[in-house]
């Protein structure tokens, strides 16, 4: 029977709460993406019994109603004219649902944003110090050379001009002018200010003082501060954007620049700077006592911590102490406590793959423990450690022990934004100690989740049979309860299996007709000649690259031979931007056939068989 797409929006609208309870809504190739002003007042149970409505889950302030290819499309037109909604892009229904996360957790992820962007920067320059220093202690004739010189004043330049990077990318984060934001992080470090390190040595009698407006204000530099630049370009922002809206447009391009710069340089050096660096000095204070030998059960629970604040995704915030400590002149001693907890959870990761005997698992464990060695732990945590519980928690007890002995041998780098195998690199000083750091997090990590986790019977259901539907990209097969989107793995549009790509192009699985093409080239429906309705969907959450890396190469109503192409997607720029690449092929109508029998198999190539629909 065909759903009634205008009953099956009337009864959404009404069941979240009317018109006054919406802020945004959008839809992707399966789903209604909705922002609610409050998720408390809506009844999901009985969302879900909405005749049309699949599935129903929240997911970063995202309440998302799984509906199905082609049925989205025409309950989102009917739901806009019912609700007299304008249509919404699903990047706007993401920055919404942004708004409604709490305080801490927006300004948390506002540091990560301002210092993801200049990390290239910051590892570069970390690396390079690192290794002239170690050049110029194997040989002193060269640390006295014109060679050590030049090469010595390229790796400090991003930490000696730190401030102005930072004021650059906060500027940008905060919807500021980033050349006017650069030009509040250079007041803060002119040269005609006394330099912060050169003050330190002065006694207070000898630093000049500006007496402006009856505020006193020091003629000191702030080298070595982070949270004053963030704080006086967030304000410079705050009043370019006020200006912008409340300046006439003739004179704008004149009056709002200079009055944002003049004004928050003056907070800056007046207020902001003075108050806000000695909360800064005492945080990094905290910290490096926190870490101390004598204090060193510090490192430990943070060791210990680090990957909940991973989960929560709110560990960009160690940026602020870590870059505080290098743009203060010293080693970065809080990246071996993150480095020791990133190498447990890989070794974690490691066990769970070499003890089971599950090929699926262990396709997935093996490459993810590999990743998190050399710093990137989110497969691991999320793909393995996370889902079998007690890895995780073996892989926290290990990177606690991996940090105190961090914290014992007092380890330290030249930068952030590297951990495990290439921290190597940034930790010449004390490679020898920091190697022991990560061999403990390693070891014990590794023997507690040997010892205390259990793999359950978890055989596989695939079969080596002939199938009629073909791989549409080459890879790594997943079963569907392993892909990385509840959706898709909990089967709600239907019995599929996940393919992790290796190529940047999908083909037909068969001979059919185009049923549905998404705008944003990311999905496409195709039903074949025998009538199975199949969706591919490239990646996790890609809609709202909003097309882009993406083409497709077919339109609505087109017939296709299995293997024609039918979409390109530029795979490594999807997986830079943060995406996951997993695609999904999906039986629709699944529902429809006595039988789905699944390949069993790791690796396949383009053209394989993967599945076999009976009747």
């Amino acid at each position: 029977m065909l759903l009634d797409y205008t009953r099956c929006a009337q009864e959404i609208y009404e069941t979240l709460g009317g018109r006054d309870n919406l802020i945004n809504v959008a839809h992707c190739a399966t789903r209604l993406r909705i922002v609610a002003v409050n998720d408390n007042n809506i009844d999901t149970k009985r969302l879900e019994d909405i005749e049309g409505v699949k599935g129903v889950f929240s997911n970063n302030g995202q309440l998302q109603l799984i509906l199905g290819t082609g049925a989205v499309n025409k309950v989102y037109e009917e739901f806009l004219h019912i609700s007299g909604m304008e249509e919404s892009t699903t990047g706007e229904v993401k920055d919404a649902a942004d708004k409604k996360q709490p305080v801490y957790k927006r300004m948390i992820k506002s540091l990560g944003d301002v210092f993801i962007p200049i990390l290239p920067a910051i590892v570069a320059s970390g690396l390079m110090m690192g290794l002239v220093e170690a050049l110029g202690n194997a040989n002193p004739d060269f640390a006295s050379g014109d060679w050590y010189a030049l090469l010595d004043m390229l790796s400090n330049t991003a930490f000696v001009f730190l401030p102005v990077l930072i004021a650059a990318s906060t500027a940008h984060v905060f919807g500021g002018n980033i050349y006017l934001g650069a030009v509040v992080g250079m007041l803060m470090i002119h040269p005609n200010l006394i330099n912060a390190w050169t003050a330190v040595t002065m006694e207070t009698s000898q630093i000049p003082v500006w007496h402006i407006l009856g505020i006193p204000i020091r003629q000191v530099g702030y080298q070595g501060h982070v949270i004053p630049i963030i704080i006086s370009v967030w304000v410079m922002c705050r009043i370019e954007c006020w200006l912008h809206k409340h300046v006439p447009e003739m004179i704008d391009l004149f009056v709002t620049p200079l009055c944002s710069v003049l004004v928050s340089g003056f907070l800056a050096l007046g207020i902001i700077g003075p108050v806000f660096s000695i909360g800064e000095s005492y945080i990094l204070e905290f910290a490096q006592w926190l870490i101390k030998v004598e204090h060193s059960a510090g490192a430990m629970l943070m060791g210990g911590i680090y990957p909940i604040t991973v989960v929560a995704g709110i560990h960009h915030m160690y940026n602020v102490i870590e870059a505080g400590m290098l743009s203060a002149g010293g080693l970065n001693t809080w990246m071996p406590i993150a480095s020791a907890a990133n190498f447990a959870q890989g070794a974690a990761c490691l066990a769970v793959g070499l003890k089971s005997g599950n090929k699926k698992i262990r396709a997935v464990a093996l490459p993810s423990a590999l990743s998190a060695a050399l710093g990137i732990t989110e497969p691991a945590i999320f793909g393995v450690n996370l889902r079998f519980g007690r890895p995780f928690v073996c892989g926290m007890m290990g990177g606690a022990v991996g940090a105190w002995v961090g914290a014992v041998f007092s380890v330290g780098a030249t930068s952030y934004g590297v951990t495990g195998i290439p921290g190597f690199l940034i930790t010449m000083d004390s490679t020898v100690h920091y190697a022991v750091s990560l061999m403990v997090a390693f070891g014990v990590s590794y023997v507690l989740t040997w010892i205390f986790w259990k793999e359950k019977d978890t055989k596989t259901v695939f079969k080596n049979q002939n199938n009629c539907i073909y791989a549409p990209v080459s890879g790594t097969l997943l079963a569907m309860n392993q892909i990385p989107d509840k959706t898709f793995a909990e089967g709600i549009l239907g019995d599929g299996v996940g393919i992790i790509p290796e190529m940047d192009e999908i083909t037909a699985p068969f001979d059919g007709v185009i049923s549905v093409v998404m705008d944003t080239g990311h999905a496409v429906g195709i039903t074949s000649t025998d009538g199975i309705e199949l969706l591919i969907h490239v990646g996790i959450d890609t809609v709202s690259l909003k097309g882009q890396f993406f083409e497709c190469c077919v339109r609505q109503g087109q017939k296709v031979k299995v293997g024609e192409k039918l979409i390109s997607f530029e795979r490594r720029e999807i997986e830079t931007a943060g995406y996951n690449t997993t695609v999904a092929v999906m039986v629709l109508n699944a529902k429809n056939y006595r039988n789905i029998i699944h390949l069993q198999k790791e690796k396949l190539s383009a053209g394989e068989e993967i599945l076999k629909v009976e009747k």
